[in-house]
């Protein structure tokens, strides 16, 4: 079985949160350990902490859609609410990487698949993946790629 740090931290957090009886914190966290206990279930694994990152890093960019819409069907109520659980559940997340960091990633991956062309991005973006993920914004780094193989 996977020793899993990131969900023991969710599972303390949630007990925490019940005896503190900070409401919002509680239900973004169950939010989260359900999304977690969904994907075990139906896969039949325990999860890794990557694996889980992968899940709150899926949750927050799904509360980020929904930010956008509420905010075009003017609900900044809904909005609010959708900040507040993308803050909570940042903090579960890895230390984000600098621009620089990201840029120095980028060239050594470029350097190390022989990448040439903008068709070799799929070589690159395998490459990077494991070192980035939940590290940064994936759309970003693709969009950076691509920039740096013209």
């Amino acid at each position: 079985m996977a020793d899993c740090a990131l969900k023991t931290q969710l599972l303390n957090d949630m007990k925490q949160a019940m005896r503190d009886q900070k409401k919002e914190l509680l239900g973004t966290i169950r939010l989260a350990l359900s999304a977690i206990k969904q994907k075990e279930v139906d896969e039949r694994v325990e999860l890794s902490d990557a694996e889980v990152t992968s899940i709150i890093e899926k949750m927050i960019k799904q509360r980020r859609e929904s930010i956008k819409q509420f905010e075009a069907g003017a609900r900044p109520d809904l909005a609010a609410i959708e900040v507040s659980e993308i803050d909570v559940l940042k903090h579960y997340m890895p230390q984000a990487l600098s621009e620089a960091e990201v840029e120095a990633f980028i060239r050594q991956a470029i350097q190390e698949t022989d990448a040439k062309s903008a068709q070799d991005m799929g070589k690159v973006m395998t490459w990077l993946k494991a070192k980035v993920q939940g590290r940064t914004d994936m759309g970003l780094l693709s969009a950076h790629i691509k920039k740096l193989l013209v």
